[in-house]
């Protein structure tokens, strides 16, 4: 039988002191960061990864192998989601974030002992396959897990300030990859780096795989979580839970994941190789455009956050959408002007507009859910989400652009991707400030809560 219980249910603002706030800033954080941070210089050195896995007969089919394993990290995130999301909302988020770094350093660490063609034949590609396919998996769990743990701990009326330190993390992992590969090339020569010092990139990652695992290790789990556990109401089954009784917020997760995910592989990733080969840009200025337009970011997300905080979710979400509905083919004709400052305003116009998507987006997918699927329902959204759009943007915008011979196409698909997530956030209710212990993480309890003291929320999201 239930008992009664006078223990409210109270907000993370009541139970976590600013010390222990920050402390789970760092931890929510250093994880991405270290996931983008390696998948960054994978990328950056994916010419010197073809040549020393793969046969050095043809160069061209050894750089498509190359981006081959490249993209089967991002195939495989799905199944890692579903195999961490459903290990955080049963055994909390702290075991989770865990154990989803130790995974990533370790894989890390193999893939900096590695050795190449050269030494061991075949074996060196499959074995490379086989530590993108771990890091993958780990991958995978990230997002949801970081999102998860720093929305659950941040406090309700700061929420959108704290979960945007999740894309803080990523952009930082970012400009660092770029430091770390513009370094070793001024330090070591080409035949060096193709000998042995492209391991170093990597190994520099498992240190902070090792720091973030003992920041994690430290702290305690969220407060929601544990209040689910003490009311005895976490799921047993939450991948189920999240098809049969929240598709609604997963599809709602979904539309603005595909808003989030296409737009930061375009302007981040896709964009450095368009104003190269397309437009004819020096590389060295375009890797400084997108430098420029990483560190525009780091900028502008917490901004972005705190104003999500003020207006609320919707507001800044539309804002965005719109913003990139209407301003994404101007920028990208602006963009085709052969004059540094064209190329300038445009790069950091599309990169404002990323920031303010990338400072929103989590917190707003976050207070979606309900704790019990929470995790579960952010980690296959955003995985599958990946998979799917964001990791083939590249290649279809090559394909496009040869095919029609419009430079302007990559704007176009950007209006695309605007209108998605306009349609999406149309649809979201207001969550700025609202519980995130909701009525269904409740219904279960075999601890009775006294109805005053329910979450409840107005029509419009806000907590009543």
């Amino acid at each position: 039988m239930p008992t009664s219980s006078s223990a409210p249910v109270r907000e993370a603002a009541e139970l976590v002191d600013r010390k222990s706030l920050r402390t789970s800033v760092a931890a929510g954080a250093i994880g991405v960061l270290v996931h983008w941070f390696d998948w960054a210089v994978y990328a950056y050195l994916a010419g010197t990864l073809a040549t020393v896995f793969f046969p050095a007969e043809n160069a061209t089919a050894g750089l498509l192998a190359a981006f081959a394993v490249f993209a089967v990290s991002f195939l495989v995130r799905p199944l890692g989601a579903v195999i961490f999301g459903r290990l955080g909302d049963r055994l909390g988020r702290k075991q989770t974030l865990s154990v989803v770094i130790l995974t990533m350093a370790i894989a890390t660490l193999v893939l900096g002992l590695l050795p190449g063609y050269a030494s061991i034949g075949i074996a060196a590609p499959i074995l490379l396959i086989a530590t993108r396919i771990v890091q993958g998996l780990a991958a995978g769990g990230e997002f949801g897990s970081a999102a998860a743990f720093l929305g659950e701990f941040s406090p309700a009326k700061r929420r959108g300030f704290g979960v945007s330190w999740l894309e803080f993390g990523s952009l930082l992992g970012f400009l660092l990859a770029s430091l770390a590969v513009f370094l070793l090339h001024q330090a070591f020569d080409a035949q060096q780096i193709v000998d042995w010092a492209w391991r170093i990139p990597f190994l520099i990652t498992v240190p902070l795989g090792f720091i973030g695992l003992f920041i994690r290790r430290r702290i305690e789990d969220t407060p929601e979580f544990q209040q689910l556990q003490e009311l005895e109401t976490v799921s047993h089954a939450p991948v189920t839970e999240v098809f049969q009784r929240n598709r609604r917020e997963f599809l709602q997760t979904c539309g603005i994941e595909i808003f989030m995910n296409v737009t930061f592989y375009v302007v981040l990733v896709y964009l450095l190789t368009y104003q190269e080969a397309v437009l004819g840009i020096d590389a060295g200025r375009a890797a400084l455009l997108s430098t420029l337009a990483s560190a525009l970011g780091l900028i502008v997300v917490p901004f972005a956050g705190i104003l999500s905080d003020r207006v609320g979710r919707k507001p800044v979400l539309l804002g965005a959408a719109i913003a990139l509905t209407v301003l994404a083919v101007p920028l990208f004709a602006l963009m085709s002007i052969p004059a540094p400052w064209a190329t300038f305003a445009s790069t950091l116009g599309l990169a404002l507009i990323l920031a303010i998507v990338l400072g929103t987006h989590a917190v707003t997918v976050v207070e979606l859910f309900p704790t019990r699927t929470r995790q579960t329902g952010l980690s296959i959204a955003y995985a599958v989400t990946a998979a799917l759009f964001a990791g083939t943007a590249p290649y279809a915008l090559t394909w496009l652009i040869g095919t029609t011979g419009n430079p302007l196409v990559p704007g176009f698909f950007l209006v695309g991707v605007g209108l998605v997530g306009l349609v999406t956030v149309l649809t979201l209710p207001e969550t700025r400030g609202i519980p995130l212990l909701k009525a269904q993480d409740l219904e279960t309890a075999t601890v009775t809560i006294p109805s005053a003291r329910l979450p409840r929320t107005t029509p419009e999201g806000d907590p009543s």
